[in-house]
């Protein structure tokens, strides 16, 4: 076990290398497959108590980070809540394959005296930003290496568990960069119960969809609640859910990975062109006008793009600072546009020019995917004919409505039920090249990963009448030819 002292050790040396200037790991392409040689763990997954089926907060303990991404040798902060107060303890964990355990163990951190922070005033636009004191401000060591970091809080009286979850990056040359997908997992963040963009105050919180909601990052995520009860998700944003089976499979696989957040795009448009192919993962729906541009340029400039997402680049939000704020629609969305008509400040453009198809209305369902192109080299060593399909693949978003792109292809393609009724849309997945010669693959559906793995604790969605089917080799093999193409 990696206590405080331990990890002091590694502050020093990041300390050192900042004097020297060393702010980035180099490119070294056998990185992930090193780290992954060291001993796993499947402590990472939450044994307390669980929160109660329905709620939203932990009120026993949570916390949140002060950064969504960090490099090594900067610092994050990490508040913390206990209610009733109780000392706690922070077990940090980098998520990834590990010989199947799904995490390596990192650091503990404490015990602190925990206490009752308080619950934050109403901003406006409705925004709540916790002023939480700091209960340690964590220096990033230079040998941790890019990936999704979970830290384990426990408070020490009941054993109540929840989790914080933050990103290391780095600037190193790499062949995949993984976009997380967090300015979505804030985007229905309810905590502390209806403050996501999706509730403007007025009952019964149908689903608001206009402008005139921001929520902040500075808070705790809540336990996800859309379309199942999740109890992995209390902390950890969206990342478990549908995202971390594709990092799973990718560094069980030994690729060259490096991961960023949303955040990350939006301010960091050089950084993209760092790597080969880029990686939008899974409910990647909020997008900023920077983040579209920085991704199409870098994509035009000659990077790949691999969209395994659904209803990815839907709306527009302003982001300032730690909080973002809904204020138009990637278009064109007719009905959307007439539904608020002048209250979008923002139009943004079509985002099917940047992924090859873009999100139908009505927006839920799910469906099988369903080869239409068998020659394509996407379907070699899978033995997918025209009509074979992967049953539950496509949901619980999805992209239609493909662009009009010169040489796109459309892979697979059928109607999208909901709860066993046609919902009249269909979803379309797509192939095309960018002038500079690099290829996007448009998946059209949120759920691609879950037919690559299914790590430890995962649990499987079951919604709108349709359920993935889990782990499909034809899946791992088309995401195989996909990636073997961007390397070549």
């Amino acid at each position: 076990m990696i206590r405080r002292r331990d990890l002091l050790k590694g502050v020093a040396a990041a300390g050192a290398a900042a004097a020297f200037g060393c702010r980035s790991i180099p490119a070294r392409s056998d990185l992930i497959r090193e780290e992954n040689a060291k001993p796993g763990t499947t402590g990472w997954i939450l044994t307390g108590p669980p929160t109660p089926k329905g709620a939203i907060r932990q009120p026993a303990i949570e916390g949140f980070c002060s950064k969504t991404s960090v490099r090594p040798v900067e610092s994050i902060e990490i508040r913390v809540s206990t209610n009733p107060p109780s000392p706690f303890v922070i077990d940090l964990y980098r998520l990834g394959y590990y010989g199947g355990k799904g995490g390596r163990h990192v650091a503990r951190l404490g015990p602190f005296k925990g206490r009752v922070q308080p619950d934050p005033e109403v901003g406006p636009v409705r925004v709540r930003e916790c002023r939480w004191e700091t209960a340690e401000k964590l220096t990033i060591p230079t040998d941790w290496p890019s990936g999704a970091y979970l830290g384990k809080l426990t408070e020490e009286q009941v054993k109540v568990q929840s989790y914080i979850i933050f990103i290391v990056r780095d600037d190193r040359p790499c062949d995949f960069l993984f976009q997380c997908s967090d300015t979505t997992w804030a985007a229905y963040n309810r905590w502390p119960d209806l403050w996501s963009l999706y509730d403007d105050g007025t009952p019964p919180h149908n689903w608001w969809t206009g402008p005139g909601v921001a929520v902040s990052f500075d808070r705790p995520y809540g336990k996800y609640r859309q379309i199942f009860d999740a109890p992995l998700s209390q902390g950890s944003g969206e990342y478990l859910l549908w995202e971390f089976p594709l990092a799973f499979w990718m560094e069980k696989e030994g690729y060259d990975v490096s991961y960023i957040s949303n955040l990350d795009t939006h301010a960091d448009a050089a950084g993209l062109r760092r790597a080969k192919a880029f990686l939008s993962v899974a409910h990647d729906e909020y997008w900023s006008l920077d983040m579209f541009k920085n991704a199409r340029a870098a994509l035009e400039g000659g990077v790949h793009g691999a969209f395994f997402s659904g209803n990815a680049v839907d709306g527009v939000i302003d982001i300032r600072g730690r909080t973002i704020e809904r204020v138009g629609k990637f278009g064109p969305f007719e009905h959307e546009i007439r539904k608020h008509g002048d209250r979008w400040i923002k139009h943004g453009p079509n985002p099917a020019l940047l992924m090859g198809a873009r999100s139908t209305f009505p927006y839920n369902g799910t469906a099988d995917w369903t080869c239409t192109r068998e020659k394509h080299w996407l379907f070699e060593g899978t033995g997918m004919k025209d009509g074979d399909a992967i049953p539950g693949l496509v949901g619980w978003e999805h992209h239609g409505l493909p662009a009009g792109l010169p040489g796109l292809e459309v892979l697979a393609q059928g109607p999208v039920f909901s709860g066993g009724k046609p919902q009249n849309v269909e979803y379309t997945a797509t192939m095309h090249r960018n002038p500079s010669g690099g290829h996007v693959f448009n998946a059209a559906t949120i759920w691609w990963s879950l037919g690559l793995s299914k790590p430890p604790g995962f649990q499987g969605p079951s919604a709108h009448g349709g359920t993935p089917s889990g782990p499909d080799p034809r899946v791992q093999r088309m995401t195989q030819n996909l990636f073997r193409r961007f390397l070549a």
